[in-house]
């Protein structure tokens, strides 16, 4: 971590149901959930403010507000408690690779050997220039200001001007998160990466610009923009070097999508570089983590590029928002938009097969209570309702329980660490 300090601001990030699930497989939910806040799940595709549909298909099926800085904090005491050793800051200067490994130079001057090296830093990512992967994309066409501050009027007063300003510009929004703290989205004055994060004052001007009022916005815990640019890294791996997160993959942060993104990579990529590393995988292992991800950020891509265009003021897009804001009122359509952005409706290619082959157990109930309690190892597991089956020789990684009162609809599956249904007898 090139940083040497914890962030100094409290940005609150939204967990989205299937990292919720990830969470809850390695024991870590609990905790979060201490810090965080539960929210409705409708809503998040272009903020169309309808509700979800009751039966998601999630025994977690909502958004968990969280200080961005607790879900690091917990999931660094959680890496440091499996043994990982966490170095701070250690900017990235230069690598080399070979066939046993890859030495990293640091900035400072220090060297670190390591069996693989996995670049997850940021879209301006150092680790893939110097790998010289391309990464095309779309610049930036809107930028927006976004912030976390204080208001200096009553909350009717902003529930009005957002309703008013609403009806126009999508692109705008004060959020409430208790304290008299608000989430500020406004349009920026300029397009285009800012050299300075932005000002109160900046905010204050594009307020007043858009709504007419600046709200008597002050005291903020944090300031940026952001614009709209998408781009995807051409290739994840090149040897022994990964991409994971922003450094593989930007996008508009429409549906709060990003962090749950590189959070997800990470879970794929994690048990598989341990299978390889522990010498019960095969190298090619490692190439399923571009095959299975990249499609998924390239979904990713898409559905936020269609999000800013529902932002847009221009008549069309304004009509095409109020069409889809009626066929949302079909569970069906609603359910898929909340599957795209919150990954619960993925299915990784395995083949040929039942629709379930590919694709994330639910947390099921079964005899030893739920079925990601049984997942927090970080091992495979064969459920098996017929009692006929065995791991063999493969106990050292794969668990194995026998529970004819599983909620199954087949007799046995064969689940990975990351909960994807590997097989199906």
């Amino acid at each position: 971590e090139k940083e040497t300090e914890p962030a100094s601001f409290v940005r609150i990030v939204a967990l989205h149901m299937r990292s919720i699930e990830l969470m809850a497989m390695r024991g870590l939910l609990d905790r979060l959930l201490r810090h965080g806040r539960q929210r409705p799940v409708g809503g998040i595709f272009a903020a169309i403010p309808k509700p979800a549909p009751e039966d998601l298909d999630s025994e977690y099926a909502y958004l968990l507000g969280i200080p961005q800085p607790v879900v690091v904090r917990l999931l660094e005491e959680h890496a440091v408690g499996l043994g990982a050793r966490v170095l701070h800051g250690g900017a990235v200067a230069g690598f080399e690779q070979d066939g046993e490994g890859v030495t990293v130079e640091l900035a400072d001057g220090r060297r670190l050997r390591s069996r693989c090296l996995v670049g997850c830093d940021g879209g301006r990512s150092t680790v893939r220039k110097l790998l010289g992967v391309p990464f095309p994309g779309e610049p930036s066409r809107n930028a927006t200001l976004m912030g976390e501050m204080e208001v200096g009027v009553p909350p009717e007063e902003v529930s009005a001007g957002v309703a008013r300003v609403r009806e126009t510009q999508q692109r705008f929004w004060l959020r409430p998160f208790g304290a008299g703290v608000y989430s500020v989205v406004v349009p920026a004055a300029e397009v285009g990466d800012r050299a300075q994060p932005p000002t109160l004052e900046d905010f204050r001007r594009q307020l007043r610009a858009v709504a007419g009022t600046d709200f008597g916005v002050h005291s903020p815990r944090w300031l940026s923009s952001f614009g709209d640019a998408t781009r995807l890294a051409e290739r994840y791996r090149v040897g022994r070097v990964l991409l994971a997160g922003d450094a593989a993959h930007i996008h508009p942060p429409t549906g709060g999508q990003g962090l749950n993104l590189g959070l997800q990579d990470a879970f794929n990529l994690g048990w598989k570089l341990a299978a390889r590393i522990r010498g019960w995988a095969p190298d090619t292992l490692l190439d399923t983590y571009q095959a299975e991800r990249r499609p998924v950020a390239e979904d990713v891509l898409d559905n936020t590029r269609a999000q800013m265009e529902l932002h847009s003021t221009e008549p069309g897009a304004r009509a095409v928002r109020r069409l889809l804001t009626e066929l949302m009122d079909f569970d069906e359509v609603n359910r898929r938009l909340i599957e795209k952005v919150t990954a619960t409706g993925i299915r990784y290619d395995f083949g040929a097969g039942p629709d379930l082959l590919g694709r994330r157990m639910r947390d099921i109930g079964v005899a030893q209570g739920s079925l990601y309690g049984l997942l927090r190892r970080g091992r495979g597991l064969l459920l098996d309702r017929t009692g006929r089956l065995t791991v063999g020789g493969r106990s050292d990684r794969v668990d194995q329980l026998a529970d004819p009162t599983a909620e199954l609809d087949v007799p046995c599956v064969l689940l990975r660490p990351d909960g994807h249904v590997a097989w199906i007898g």
